[in-house]
């Protein structure tokens, strides 16, 4: 293997190239879920998840109304496992290690919100059915214990522009999910046919 001269390799170098953390940076980060964080989750409708497993990493989308996460406790979230693809890559990683890891997003909020905690998955009936939506009662609830959390500054999501305003019509540098399939499979996958159900198909499995 070549060597890099410019590669940092140890902690010092990390250390030495970016400095002391902020004194706030330090202060926000707490064990428990302070009002003013319970705040942030109860307005959040969007939150990667991430978890780690035999197979490596997963970080995923999990979507909502406004606080589809809840705060059971200061110390304790709730949020429902949706239908999905089935693929639980998540959900076989919590099984197999409970660390994981949360970020919330707020519509238009520069801010986002950080919670690591450990993780286990339960299928209480009363807890189904706290979460069920139209009748339909989630998979499973995932339970975390939190061990940290704070929030992250803004600075990402304006480099971004995240939350600028956009057109509204489709972008056609962007392709579709028809079309990344086909192209994954050289063309064996119909791909126009999957764009053109996957709207009916969307709305009527959403929960």
């Amino acid at each position: 293997m070549t060597h890099d001269p410019h590669a940092i390799q140890t902690l010092a170098q990390l250390q030495a190239l970016f400095g002391q953390p902020g004194e706030a940076s330090l202060k926000k980060e707490i064990d428990w879920l302070h009002p003013s964080y319970r705040a942030l989750i109860e307005a959040s409708p969007f939150a990667v998840l991430a978890t780690l497993g035999p197979d490596g990493l997963d970080a995923s989308p999990r979507g909502d109304p406004p606080g589809f996460v809840a705060v059971k406790d200061e110390k304790t979230l709730w949020m429902p496992e949706r239908r999905g693809n089935n693929r639980i890559d998540s959900l076989r990683n919590i099984v197999a290690d409970p660390r994981v890891a949360l970020l919330f997003l707020i519509p238009g909020v520069g801010e986002t919100l950080r919670v690591n905690g450990r993780a286990r998955l339960t299928v209480d009936p009363a807890l189904l059915a706290r979460f069920a939506v139209e009748g339909k009662a989630p998979q499973c609830v995932i339970e975390i214990a939190i061990e940290t959390v704070f929030f992250q500054c803004a600075r990402a999501i304006q480099r971004s522009r995240l939350w600028a305003p956009r057109p509204d019509e489709a972008r056609p540098d962007v392709p579709t999910p028809g079309a990344i399939l086909s192209a994954l499979t050289d063309a064996a996958f119909d791909g126009a046919s999957y764009d053109r159900e996957l709207p009916a198909r969307q709305k009527a499995t959403l929960y």
